[in-house]
Formats: C-alpha cells, structure tokens, sequence
C-alpha cells in the first residue's frame, strides 16, 4: 500500500480537528518564507515547488526548517511538502490541524550519563585487554594444534588429527560464548546501565564473544534456533531465523512456534541511547512473519499470527494486535499479505535430520580441509623450506622474505582466479536443481541447494573490485543476471549487490542502482520456501539500501529513493518517484539533477565513459596491489611468529597471538594511510557535478577501501581513534556500536554521542548522473538509533535523537532536543 503522503504514520486514538489559522493568514507567511530560501522577491501561490519555481528536496528541507522556527506557523514536514507541492496546497492541509488531546504528566526521563574521561580510558584499557587475551590464547591453541597434526603419519593420520582438532576448536568457539554469558551477566534482564562501565565491560565481552563465533554462519540452520536457547532465548518449535544479527541479551527474546524472521532484521534485545545501554524484551508469538531489513526495538511485541512487511521498524512500546498485518517506519496497519508462498510438510524429523547432516558436515568435511588442507597444502608446496622450517630462525635472511612473497602473491592470485571460477560455475550447476516459482519444503536438498547458490554468489570480493564502474555489469552477468539490453553508464551498479538467487534478477536497461540493493527473489513461510523472478524496470534509479521484492509495483523510469519501502500492491507505478516508508509519490527528477544530461549523450558521453572505464581499471589494478599488499605484510608476520615459535616452544604460541594484535594494527593503519594518501592529506569538500567527470572518479576511490576490520573496534574507544585518524572531527567519549560514515572528512560529531549499530552517515548522494556531497554536523549528546541514516546537508543539535531506522533527508535539521524518527524522519510527539 502506497501511503497518504499526509497521513500520520503512527497508530494514534481519534481526536478532534480544530483551526489553527485561515488558510489566507498562513499563505501570505508561508510565501515570504519560501522565497527567501528560493531567493525571489515573491513566490505565486500556485506555484509548483518542483515544476514552476525548480527547487528540489535539499531547498524544500531548508524551507521546512525555517518554517519550525517560525512563531507564527505550525511545523511542516517533507511528506507534507510533496503531498501538497503548492503554497495554497500546503496551507489548507495545515489551516486545520489535529488538536492534541491531554496526555499525563511524563515520567521524568534520566539525565544523560556522561561518563568522566578517566573512565572511559580505562574500560577501553580493560577491553584491549580482554581483546588481547582472546588473541593470545588463539595464538597458543593454533601453535598447540600446528604440532599434533603435523607428527601425523600420512594423509589418513592428518585428516583424523585435522578433524579432531577442528572440531575440538569449532565445539570450543561455540561453547566460549554461552560460558561467557552465563559466568558473567547470569540472565539478563530488563534494566540499565552506563557506557564505559563495568557492567558495561561485561556486556561487550559478552557481545563480541558471540558475534565471533561460528554459529552466526548457520543462521537459517536448526542449529541456530538451539544454539540460541542454550544462550537463554526461549524459542517454540518449527522457527527459522534466516539474520545473522545476533539478540545479545537472549533471555529477553522470546519467539513462538512456526515463526519466520528474515534476513537483515535487527532484534537485538538491547539499545544504546544517550549514553546508557537499556536492554528490554522482544516477544514474537506464533506464526509470525518479520521481513527484511526491519528492525524491533526493545519492548516489542508481535502477537500470533501477525506479519511485518520489509524495509520495516516497530519502536519501543509498540504491539502489533494478533492476525494484524503492519509495515513502514514507524510500522502501521496494512492489508498487504507478505506471506506469498504456500505451505508445505516440514515436520520436526526432517528439521533434526538437516541439523544432524549439517553438523557432520562441518566436523568431518569443512574443518578437516580447514585444518589439514592448509597443512598439506603448504607442505607439499614447492621452494618453502626456509619458511615453514621452524627448527631454525630464518628471518633476518632475504630467502625468507622472498619465499613469504611468493607464497603471498600465490596465494592473492589463487584466491582471485580460483575464486572467480568458483563463484560463476558452481553457482550455476547448482542452480539446475531449482525450479522457479515451484514450492519446496525447507530443510531438504533444495534448500541446501539455494542456500548454497546464495552464499557463493553473494561473494563480496568481484562485486567490491568492480562496482562502480562498467566492469560490475559483465560480473554480475557472469554470476547469472538478466541485464537485458546494458546501456553502459559506468556505474551502473555500486559496490553491494545482494540477492538470493542471481538467476531470477532482471534489471532493465538504463537502470542505475546505488550500493545495498538486496533483491529478495526467495519467499518463505514456516514450512516452505520458493525462488521467483523479481525484475525492476528500465531506466529506473535506485538509491542506498533498498530491499526489492518479487512483484514490487514498480515499472520503467521511477525514481526509488535511499530506504524505500517497494510496495508491494496498487497500480504499477511509472514515470514518478517514490520515497518513505510506508512509500508516497515524489517527482521523478528535478532540474538541478539534468543539468549534467547533455553529457549522458552522443560522441561526449562516448568520450567520457572511455575515459571514465581507464580511470576505474587503474583504480581496480591499484586496489588488486594494495590488498595484494597487505596479505604480503600478514603473512610476513604469520610466518615470523611461526619462525620465532619454533626456537620458544610453547611461548612462541604467545608469539603468534602477537603476530594477530599486530596484524590488526598494521591493517587498521595501513589503510587509514592509504586514504589519507588518495585526498592527499587533505579535506573534501562539497561537490555538485556529474559522474563524468574526474572528480567524481577520484572520489570513488574512497569508497574501495576494505573497512571490515572495523568491526573489531566496535564499541570500544578505539573506533573514536580510527574515525578521527581518518579525517573525522570527532568529539570525546563518543560510543561507536557500529555505525558507519561514508566521507570521513565532511563529517563533525560532538562530544558524548551515541551511534547505534548498523546507522550510517552519508554525506554524499547520486540521482542518475549527478553526483552531490555535503558536510554533516552532529552536536553533543546526540544519539542515533538502530539502522538509522543521516543523509548529506544535514545537522543534528545537541542532545537530538533519532529513532531506529530513521531516514533523515538531505539539508534537514533537526532541533536540540528534539526527537525525531521516520522514513522520512519527522518531529515524533512524545507523551
């Protein structure tokens, strides 16, 4: 269902209407005010704010902004700018406005826990600590492990030594979290607690345990489901949890039976706000469907039977009624059924049978070529003597780094050519098992086969090397895409591309898609599942971290904006654009975006993109040397450690530990150089311009830099330090739960920030082929929610809050103290 873009999308009691103003006193107002931002002495009253005066959503942000600073005019937001693009429009929709109803006096909320510096360094000391423990522990099992399998007697011996051993580390990795957990915080419970704290200390041990271990591979596993009980959660029968987000306080995540949560949802059982970690519950009954890239806060509830459609958030306190069916950010009630697939017989027996065939899998096939075919493979390699010799030090001799070249470079163009084979073939032989549109049970071959088929062609290295460029369209119909007749533009596609089967994918021709487009060609149901075509129109654009459905109403030249909700009922929409969640109509394009359109045409677009294609192949060549590099560097020190382990003995594991924090170091800084190295040591600075040209080319450059090293700096310190190392201007005490910024330097965060997990600030935006940066600026005390985005333009006052999944838009600015939250985000009312 498309919404009324005037609508009020959160469930609220009916109230009276009564007028705040003739709609001839709010006109005359409301007119000066937009031209002073358009810059005209007068602006017509019937005048279109897109087709007659040629503004654009980052002016009509602006416009909304002074009008909250306005005494005498009541808030606009931009759902209602769009949906009355007139000042005669607008001012009738806000001449009669809903008259709030007395609420009770408001609990006093708690002051905001700003934590001394002195604490603050020392939990990230103790953090650095536990990080270094885990390490060196790694470093005296691999050491311990390296010298039982390598005394084997021929291939037999070592493939039972490499499978007890593997398995005693995968039943070790597995079993370190739930010890943790249960030694440590005991069951959780719903309270509070501040950053930097030992509770907190407690807390993120527990966390980063569990996001390290193996299990988070199988989600979608029955082992999962049990994995997860043995943590806490109290799980029914017949669940499929397909995300790989882990709930951290488990024993407030309660699911019914036959319950289906897909892939990309968020329900952590935890929250970070203005400098406290608050943890609540989060309670699924029976049958209940969540989609994906959604989102559920703490002390939400879905009752039996209900269904949450994708692109998605419930906030704190919401309750979706049993049988009801909600969508949209915040979510409302609509009639859309996002259960589109049939049931079919998946009893308990077949579900413990997958488990049982799965685990097998991994202890006598998986971790033994882990293991022993390293082992075997290193040994038989030819001209290694000096470096896997550890009975004598080698590393002062110039063999020792000549054979550790060229075992780096064997190894990186190895992994390249075997791994491009790997993931545009077998994918493929796969793919002949499934049937489309046909309904399978889950947990059988064919599951195992889609699965299979998702997991290697969602391979991420090929879609890093060529997104963005011309080169992504050849790949992506390597792996199995249709792109129907490409209109080469040279960025056809970003750098993250996701889907569940790349052969059911059609993209039409003269479509351009930004990063994080997950194309969600696979339905499920508690029992069954089924692979479909989904196929998104020509000429057509889409922006950032959009999920796209089979049958999404959506035709040729839309417009589909950052974190869109793609509905999935209505008319077939064409020619306009969409954004919001639940989606409202927007124009397709504005002037501002086809000033760059002469250059998109003819011999100079011909040009252009020649030279546009040389520039991204020298970048890609140099991308390839710098990775290269760094795999160089690790295995230098890998195999130094493993030299020195050899004269130390059982402290020479504690070597190897080493070798792992030194490594992580070496990583981090590296690439924060290698950036710093592409701006030259300098700032960016906004941009308005076309994709053609060279600075834009440039600028793309940043956006190949591996950062998922990141994350093993998540919620501590040390992900301030990095952020400011490269280029961020960042306050003190700010808490990183993973968030990530896009152009570091156009960036400014205050003191005493919270940025929630998966939130990301983007300072930059592409609509066809223009090309717009800008800075943002964040105050102190701030707080982002889960998943939320900050668009370019923006600014956030001190103390502001924005919800979980929030869309904030371009040039918006958000008040000190204000709540806001949304897509797109709004002033929330708060009783």
């Amino acid at each position: 269902m498309v919404g009324n873009p005037t609508e009020v999308a959160t469930a609220a009691p009916a109230r009276s209407v009564t007028t705040r103003d003739p709609v001839n006193g709010i006109e005359p107002v409301l007119a000066e005010v937009l031209a002073g931002v358009v810059r005209a002495e007068q602006v017509p009253v019937d005048s279109h704010f897109f087709d007659d005066l040629g503004a654009n959503s980052l002016v009509m942000a602006h416009f909304c902004a002074r009008v909250r600073k306005h005494p005498d005019l009541p808030a606009v937001s931009m759902r209602d700018v769009y949906g009355h693009p007139t000042i005669r429009g607008l001012a009738a929709a806000l001449s009669e406005v809903p008259a709030e109803e007395p609420a009770p006096p408001p609990e006093p909320a708690a002051p905001p826990a700003v934590a001394s510096s002195a604490r603050y360094v020392l939990c990230g000391a103790l953090q650095f600590l536990v990080f270094a423990l885990y390490c060196l522990l790694s470093g005296l099992v691999t050491a311990q492990g390296y010298d039982w399998v390598s005394a084997g007697d021929g291939v037999v011996d070592v493939y039972l030594r490499s499978a007890l051993f593997g398995g005693a580390v995968f039943v070790g990795l597995c079993t370190l979290p739930v010890v943790a957990k249960w030694v440590l915080v005991g069951r959780w419970k719903e309270t509070e607690f501040p950053l930097w704290s030992l509770a907190y200390l407690r807390f993120w041990t527990v966390k980063v345990l569990l996001h390290a271990n193996p299990m988070v591979l199988f989600a979608g596993n029955p082992l999962y489901v049990l994995y997860l009980r043995a943590l806490g959660a109290r799980i029914g029968k017949n669940v499929t949890i397909l995300s790989h987000a882990v709930p951290v306080c488990t024993d407030l995540f309660t699911v019914g039976a036959n319950t289906v949560i897909r892939k990309d949802s968020h329900f952590l059982c935890y929250q970070a706000h203005a400098g406290r970690i608050r943890t609540g519950r989060v309670t699924l009954g029976q049958d209940v469907f969540v989609g994906e890239n959604t989102v559920l806060d703490i002390g939400t509830a879905m009752g039996d039977g209900s269904q949450l459609g994708h692109a998605s958030a419930l906030y704190g306190g919401a309750a979706v009624p049993a049988g009801q069916h909600w969508h949209g950010s915040p979510a409302q009630r609509t009639d859309v059924d996002y259960v589109r697939v049939a049931p079919a017989e998946c009893d308990t027996a077949r579900r413990v049978g997958y488990g049982l065939a799965t685990l097998l899998q991994t202890l006598l096939v998986t971790m033994p070529l882990l293991v022993g075919g390293t082992y075997l493979l290193l040994t038989v390699a030819p001209s290694l003597d000096v470096l896997l010799d550890p009975k004598t030090q080698n590393i002062t001799s110039g063999r020792f780094y000549a054979e550790a070249f060229a075992l780096s470079v064997a190894l990186f163009v190895g992994f390249v050519v075997v791994g491009f084979a790997v993931v545009t073939v077998v994918p493929r032989l796969l793919n002949t098992f499934l049937e489309p549109d046909r309904v399978y049970p889950l947990y059988g071959f064919h599951y195992s086969v889609q699965r299979s088929v998702a997991r290697l062609s969602n391979a991420r290295f090929f879609k890093w090397l060529c997104g963005d460029s011309s080169y992504i369209v050849h790949y992506l119909r390597a792996i199995g895409y249709d792109l129907s007749h490409v209109e080469q533009t040279g960025s056809n596609f970003g750098t993250a591309v996701a889907h569940e089967t790349p052969f059911l994918a059609t993209v039409g021709r003269g479509t351009m898609v930004a990063d994080g487009l997950s194309i969600m060609n696979a339905e499920y149901s508690g029992t069954s599942f089924r692979v479909s075509r989904a196929t998104i129109g020509p000429n057509s654009f889409l922006g950032n971290h959009i999920a796209y459905p089979v049958g999404g109403r959506t035709g040729e030249n839309v417009l589909l904006a950052t974190k869109v909700m793609v509905p999935l009922d209505g008319e077939v929409r064409e020619g306009v654009g969409l954004l919001g969640s639940p989606p409202f109509e927007i124009p397709r394009t504005v002037e501002r975006d086809t000033r760059f359109d002469h250059l998109r045409e003819g011999d100079e677009l011909r040009r252009r993109l020649a030279a546009k294609n040389r520039h991204n192949l020298h970048t890609m060549g140099l991308f390839l040397f710098l990775r290269w590099f760094d795999w160089f560097v690790l295995t230098i020190l890998g195999f130094a450690a493993f030299d020195l382990y050899g004269e130390y003995g059982t402290a020479g594991g504690l070597l190897i530990g080493a070798s792992l924090l030194v490594g992580v170091a070496f990583t981090t800084g590296y690439y924060a150089l290698v950036e710093r190295a592409i701006l030259r040591f300098r700032a960016l600075e906004p941009q308005l311009h076309s994709i053609y040209d060279p600075l834009f080319w440039r600028h793309e450059r940043l956006w190949k830099l591996p950062d998922t090293h990141f994350a093993l700096l998540n919620g501590t310190p040390f992900k301030s330090l990095l952020w400011r190392l490269l280029g961020v201007r960042i306050g003190r005490r700010v808490f990183d739960d993973g968030a990530y910024i896009t152009e570091r330097t156009l960036t400014s965060i205050g003191d005493d920030c919270t940025l929630g997990a998966h939130s990301k600030i983007q300072s930059h935006s592409q609509e066809d082929g223009t090309f717009k940066s800008d800075h943002i600026e964040i105050g102190d005390g701030v707080t982002l929610g889960v998943g939320a985005l900050v668009h370019y333009g923006a600014s956030v006052g001190d103390a502001a809050v924005l919800a979980a999944d929030s869309f904030l838009m371009k040039g918006e600015e958000v008040p000190p103290g204000a709540h806001w939250g949304g897509n797109p985000a709004a002033e929330q009312r708060r009783a």
